[in-house]
């Protein structure tokens, strides 16, 4: 008797399904628009007709993304529909199993103009995990992401979290796919799209570092770029700014450190009781200043003295030619300090009101002490100093935002470990610099402790690890009293 043949289990592609991302639901209002609620917070999306909104209801378990494929009325504003959720970041995208509807992987944007678009790939095709991937905890999760990347990965199947270590080092799409059958070509090509894996050519080698990205993308350390990218706006979904997310588990450290026993010796007996020096006296002045005069703005010719007092170019030189020892190298000085005189340090000026200068974005020339127009649009000026005023908690827009980039690869090329620490370092200095020709100057000015280094892309045409906002610093004519800080 012959043993019965076996069944072969055909693989079944996946199903990509746009999903609400659990914070907001839809709302049909009475003058016939949708809305997405969540809370006290309505966002408006426009008129629909009730055919596709009864279609759209989909989106509260995950609407099939080749369903927006369809030329009819309806498909065209359900389509137009879930861009504009994707747009405000409202979706997530689901990767299931069409025979048992488990999730596989689960999408979750952290840039407003992500969409699973997968690369195409063939089982010949070489994959190896990007150097910036990693594999975490969040909750109860395990999420895959990038700082490169437009979106993470919370991984539902835990076959896939234990076959991408076989990718750290370069694999055939084939005998990969033999460890993990979850490991289809799709979401390979979705992973390959994000910046997950890098695909390597013929004469790619083993994808280590100088294989992946442009020759500035070489110059970043792992941790830095993480770095770069979850402690600005643009990249990520998280909280940014005062939270106080961990205030009902941790108390507040005081305000004073308490003394440490050992014997004191009190200076005030010592020193004088006012400010002997203009400088002693300039650094008590210092002070942030967050909503500005508009009837009596700071001029040009103001601004002229300031960033030529605290940012322009005084010398310039080259080193390492002779001695030998170093690589040549290019320097320039300047009124701040900067590690290794590297002055990596670029200003972007979004200028709201300015006696003698027209409404518009410039990068300051600090070699030619020139401000150079930049075509950036009225939009992205606005939402700039939008967020401005909303992080300085003002009651309106800085008259001149300052925006402090760094060409990242000034010190990276030197310096490894610590090259975005220096910047940071560096971007102290400049801060307090511009405090103090503000103070000197009779001018307000205020510190923002964060900037969005996708809008700031947007608007210069840079890629964010080649140039990228690490600071801000709104200036202009106070209008009120200094506020501490």
């Amino acid at each position: 008797m012959r043993a019965p043949r076996k069944k072969l289990t055909r693989n079944v592609a996946p199903i990509i399904a746009a999903r609400l991302n659990g914070r907001f639901s839809l709302h049909m209002q009475a003058d016939g628009s949708v809305a997405a609620v969540s809370g006290d917070t309505s966002l408006n999306l426009g008129q629909y007709s009730r055919a596709a909104i009864e279609r759209a209801g989909a989106l509260a378990t995950g609407l099939p993304l080749a369903s927006l494929a369809g030329r009819s009325v309806v498909a065209r504003q359900v389509h137009a529909l879930v861009q504009r959720l994707a747009q405000q970041g409202l979706l997530d995208y689901r990767l299931f199993s069409p025979r048992n509807a488990q999730d596989v992987v689960v999408i979750e944007p952290q840039i407003a103009e992500y969409w699973p678009e997968p690369a195409k790939l063939s089982n010949g095709d070489t994959l190896v995990l990007s150097r910036f991937a990693y594999l975490r905890r969040r909750g109860n999760d395990m999420v895959l992401e990038s700082p490169r990347a437009g979106a993470l990965f919370r991984l539902c199947d835990p076959a896939i979290a234990a076959t991408l270590a076989a990718l750290s080092r370069p694999q055939k799409i084939g005998n990969l796919r033999r460890q993990a059958a979850a490991l289809d070509l799709y979401l390979l090509g979705l992973l390959l799209n994000g910046g997950i894996l890098i695909k390597l050519g013929a004469k790619d080698g083993d994808g280590l570092r100088v294989n992946e990205g442009d020759g500035n993308l070489v110059l970043w350390d792992f941790h830095d770029l993480v770095f770069h990218t979850r402690s600005t706006e643009g990249r990520h979904t998280d909280p940014v700014g005062g939270a106080y997310a961990y205030a009902a588990a941790v108390p507040s450290l005081p305000a004073l450190r308490p003394p440490w026993p050992g014997k004191s010796v009190f200076l005030d007996k010592f020193a004088q009781p006012e400010p002997a020096s203009p400088f002693a006296r300039l650094l008590r002045a210092r002070h942030s200043t967050r909503d500005f005069d508009d009837r009596s703005p700071v001029t040009l010719g103001e601004l002229a003295q300031f960033l030529g007092t605290t940012a322009r170019v005084l010398s310039e030189w080259k080193s390492g030619a002779d001695s030998g020892a170093d690589p040549e190298m290019t320097y320039t000085s300047r009124p701040y300090p900067a590690a290794g005189s590297a002055y990596e340090l670029e200003l972007y000026l979004a200028v709201s009101n300015c006696g003698g200068l027209a409404r518009g974005f410039y990068h300051y020339d600090a070699g030619g002490h020139a401000l150079v127009t930049l075509d950036a649009s009225a939009e992205q000026l606005r939402a700039l100093l939008a967020a401005a005023e909303f992080s300085m908690d003002a009651s309106g827009p800085p008259q001149v935002l300052i925006t402090i980039a760094a060409r990242f690869g000034r010190v990276s090329w030197k310096y490894s470990s610590i090259a975005y620490s220096l910047v940071l370092k560096d971007v102290g200095c400049m801060i307090q610099t511009f405090y103090l020709a503000a103070a000197d100057m009779g001018l307000g000015g205020c510190a923002i402790g964060t900037s969005n280094i996708d809008l700031f892309a947007k608007m210069t045409g840079l890629e964010f690890h080649i140039e990228g906002p690490v600071g801000q610093f709104a200036l202009g004519r106070g209008a009120n009293r200094p506020t501490p800080g």
